[in-house]
């Protein structure tokens, strides 16, 4: 895919908001240039660019350094190792990366920032000074390196990062950015995504706050901090990144794994309106709408990425400046501009050639005492409980070989569902949980705890 797609063109109107939102980025954001990309349906759908240097733009094979969207290739690393079996998420650091001093913090409390450990190294501004300031790793955890009891609290952390990019590393054997380069940037054709600039590459910027004028800012490698910031990338392989992380691709991640990045691991910070923090990604609600992703930024670029699953799109924003334009927040605003001007059209209604009479059995109506539930039986062979009315706990379930159903989603998350029959086969009730569906409210033929009053249903008097 080296071109935008002409298959899910969109309309002319859409294609100029897109252009005029980041014309005015780049021109309220004093940016020396902004460029801009938007996935729909699989396929990049649009690019667009913006610059100071007259008939310069820069295009979607042009890289500038993505921060922080570094931690979120990281992350994708540490779940393979998750799902090869060599790893737990809940297995401390201690198990596999012995010697730290901050080993008592899980895998799973590290990918969602819940380690609490500190926000940055000490010591000399990181990002802007050299790796060899922080040869080990003690030198970028330093004396003292939490600032929290872990798992009390999300606080971000830079050299959590770091910690997991030495695990990848000590499990597989090699460097971390080879290890990434073989298992996922090859894999997935992301062959503009290096740990190093590769032409054509932008030059980063330092914009004086209250003058036109700027000077280039220092390019440092990382060094032990590379897995918490140092990829440089491009708009069109960071379009493709975003929709490997709404669907997945078995040949690195299944969908089921990257759903499980996208899902909320942590609270936000305190005083954050955030929906919270997944493993290695970003999430937050804007307009209404959910989005997952990442920000980034080092000294002379800012990078945004985020992805709605719901209306299958995605936006990747990257700057050339320390600071002034809110790349993620513009990368939000252009995927609700396509979003809300052409929204998706859902997939045909198709029935299922051959139901599972069982789960058919399950379907229509119950009643958990007397609140009004329906389970229905969807194509994909899963049951979706929910509530007749407004009020009331929603779930998916999955069908397990032993006649059981586990929930997906929702506050049955993990619970099981299944049918109690009675001694003529036919249902008498659900158990989801310990609670008892009936088909009626309240049955007097079912187990309901607590008994049912045997003078039944009356009004007063």
């Amino acid at each position: 895919m080296d071109a935008v797609s002409e298959d899910l063109d969109l309309l002319p109107a859409t294609r100029r908001a897109l252009r005029h939102r980041i014309a005015v980025a780049q021109s309220q954001g004093r940016a020396p240039s902004v460029v801009a990309a938007v996935a729909r349906g699989g396929e990049v759908v649009w690019e667009g660019s913006r610059t100071s240097v007259e008939g310069h733009g820069p295009d979607g094979n042009v890289q500038y350094r993505i921060g922080s969207i570094s931690k979120t290739f990281t992350a994708v690393l540490v779940m393979r190792l998750r799902d090869e079996g060599l790893l737990r998420l809940e297995d401390p650091l201690e198990k596999h990366l012995p010697g730290t001093g901050a080993g008592e913090v899980t895998i799973a409390q590290l990918l969602s920032h819940t380690g609490g450990l500190a926000a940055e190294t000490p010591g000399e501004w990181w990002e802007r000074s050299p790796a060899a300031l922080r040869p080990e790793l003690a030198d970028v955890l330093g004396e003292e390196p939490f600032r929290f009891r872990p798992g009390r609290r999300h606080h971000y952390s830079n050299p959590g990062y770091t910690l997991l990019g030495s695990l990848v590393e000590a499990v597989r054997g090699k460097p971390w950015d080879e290890v990434l380069r073989a298992e996922v940037l090859e894999p997935l054709g992301l062959d503009r995504t290096t740990a190093q600039p590769q032409a054509p590459h932008a030059g980063g910027w330092a914009v004086h706050p209250w003058a036109d004028v700027m000077m280039p800012e220092p390019l440092e490698d990382l060094g032990l901090m590379a897995a918490a910031g140092q990829l440089w990338s491009t708009t069109r392989d960071l379009a493709r990144f975003a929709v490997f992380l709404a669907r997945g691709d078995e040949r690195v991640l299944s969908a089921e794994s990257v759903r499980e990045m996208r899902t909320p691991a942590a609270p936000p910070e305190p005083g954050f309106a955030e929906p919270g923090y997944g493993l290695g990604m970003q999430l937050t609600d804007t307009g209404g709408r959910r989005l997952a992703g990442h920000s980034g930024s080092l000294p002379g670029f800012v990078a945004g990425l985020w992805l709605s699953e719901a209306d299958d799109v995605a936006a990747v924003v990257l700057a050339n400046c320390t600071s002034g334009l809110p790349a993620a927040t513009v990368a939000a605003e252009l995927v609700a501009i396509v979003a809300d001007a052409e929204p998706p059209f859902p997939q045909p209604w198709r029935p299922f050639r051959e139901a599972d009479p069982v789960a058919l059995d399950l379907c229509g109506p119950w009643y958990w005492g007397t609140s009004a539930q329906v389970l229905r039986l969807k194509a994909d062979g899963m049951l979706e409980l929910g509530p007749v009315g407004a009020m009331g706990r929603a779930a998916r379930f999955r069908a397990e070989p032993d006649g059981s159903w586990t929930g997906l989603s929702g506050y049955y998350a993990g619970e099981s569902l299944r049918a109690v029959r009675r001694e003529d086969g036919s249902i008498s009730h659900l158990d989801l949980g310990s609670f008892v569906f009936t088909r009626e409210p309240y049955d007097a033929q079912a187990p309901v705890p607590g008994g049912v009053d045997p003078q039944g249903w009356r009004g007063i008097g």
